[in-house]
């Protein structure tokens, strides 16, 4: 360095500080598009299941059996995809996991009449491409590109910004369809694979857009670590004789459950005793979504000012009570209905808050920066494994308690879950007790 270029940088220190936060955030930035661009593709049946049958020919059964292949394959990949993401460079990673996914995507869209069991490849390669190599790689690079007093409020946007940029993906593809069928006279199946062309290419542009983002500054500790040799036997045994990390997975388990139950929150709207039709439980079911923003962004911020724990708590042990309240509104009479829309939209809130600020306590978990990634693929291993049990404990519960009162049963094994989650948070923080909140 020339006497010339160090005394420019001593002259203006706030420069590299400046232009080191703006890359930061432009690669939070781009980690929110990719983590919100990736995962709609793949759940597509929301917005176009019949046309979905019609243009396979397959049955919901068969259908259904793909997805749980999709969620199975997710299950057993968490794991290795931390350990994974501990060895390999996260932004390779998740520019490959990308790419790959919109590769499937093109097969997905132009393999004319697929075979079942072409359809059965397809899933469970995104099953891999969006499981090993993509997941645990985004959580370590939003943890490891923020600083620790940031952790709330990245987590925070990197959820809240997924769910914005989800619902203008959404809205541009359903527009897309409705121009080539209405406008175009293009049938449904035709609309449908140009639906898929177009997720596919965003993922392979994003993928491409992001190998050639150079680290940031607070990128670097991959590389500081990058040297040190672990053994997987040792490292998963550091790791479980870590009490805090049993904690937060707890607090992960019970947090994931109100992301599952808002799924449920229609149909039972619709139920006799509450009354309302499929478009006015719809309706006010969406409302919710658009709580997504609001709630993972207001509460990572909220949470790096007042400490993550003390606003994961609040947030859990709210929406335990907002699901009992869901339970009992359909008895409050004229006053129902305004009661239920408002009761909706705090769910929303809180349930996306919890979403967005849960990983961000990772920070506090005492975990060796070589073996992050390992940690976050046991953390979701143990927290995410709702996606097995609770679609079957729901399923049975509506259908041996039909109408309102499965629901209800359901909604209140959830409140109670939450409220477990809030003690947890309040475990966690006497565990920590003594060192600064954040």
């Amino acid at each position: 360095m020339t006497n010339h270029d160090a005394a420019l940088r001593t002259a203006h220190p706030g420069d590299t500080a400046t232009t080191a936060a703006a890359g930061r955030y432009v690669q939070l930035a781009l980690l929110v598009c990719a983590a919100g661009a990736i995962y709609p593709m793949l759940y597509l049946r929301q917005f176009y299941q019949d046309t979905m049958l019609d243009l396979f020919q397959i049955t919901r059964t068969q259908l259904g059996y793909l997805y749980s292949a999709l969620g199975t394959t997710f299950l057993v990949c968490y794991l290795p995809s931390g350990w994974l993401a501990d060895r390999l460079s996260p932004r390779w990673l998740i520019s490959c996991s990308l790419a790959g996914t919109g590769a499937l995507g093109f097969w997905y869209a132009n393999a004319g009449a697929p075979s079942y069991a072409t359809l059965m490849v397809i899933f469970c390669g995104w099953g891999v491409t969006t499981g090993l190599t993509f997941w645990a790689s985004v959580i370590k690079r939003v943890k490891t590109i923020a600083r620790p007093s940031e952790q709330g409020r990245f987590f925070g946007f990197l959820d809240g910004g997924r769910g914005l940029i989800e619902a203008l993906l959404a809205t541009a593809s359903l527009a897309l369809f409705a121009w080539l069928v209405d406008t175009r006279g293009v049938s449904h199946g035709g609309a449908f694979r140009q639906v898929v062309v177009g997720y596919s290419a965003v993922c392979i542009a994003l993928g491409a857009l992001l190998l050639f983002v150079r680290d940031a500054g607070g990128s670097t500790a991959h590389d500081a670590v990058k040297a040190e040799k672990g053994h997987l036997g040792r490292d998963l045994l550091t790791l479980a004789r870590n009490r805090r990390l049993w904690v937060f997975a707890l607090i992960v388990f019970c947090g994931y459950h109100l992301s599952w139950a808002t799924y449920s929150i229609s149909p039972y709207l619709q139920q006799k005793g509450v009354g309302m039709s499929i478009v006015a439980a719809g309706f006010i079911a969406s409302l919710k979504l658009w709580m997504r923003p609001i709630g993972g962004i207001g509460g990572g911020f909220v949470g790096d000012r007042i400490g993550t724990l003390n606003v994961l708590g609040g947030a859990l042990f709210g929406a335990a009570l907002a699901f009992v309240g869901l339970i009992v509104f359909p008895s409050l009479g004229q006053i129902a209905l305004l009661v239920g829309v408002v009761i909706v939209i705090v769910i929303g809130l809180l349930t996306y808050a919890v979403r967005g600020l849960y990983w961000s306590v990772l920070e506090r978990c005492d975990v060796p920066a070589r073996i992050t990634g390992l940690a976050i693929g046991i953390i979701s291993l143990l927290g995410y494994s709702p996606d097995v049990f609770l679609p079957l404990l729901n399923g049975w519960l509506t259908t041996a308690y039909p109408g309102m009162h499965g629901y209800q049963l359901y909604f209140g094994y959830v409140a109670c879950v939450s409220a477990v989650g809030g003690g947890a948070c309040l475990l966690l923080k006497a565990m920590l007790k003594g060192e600064p909140a954040r």
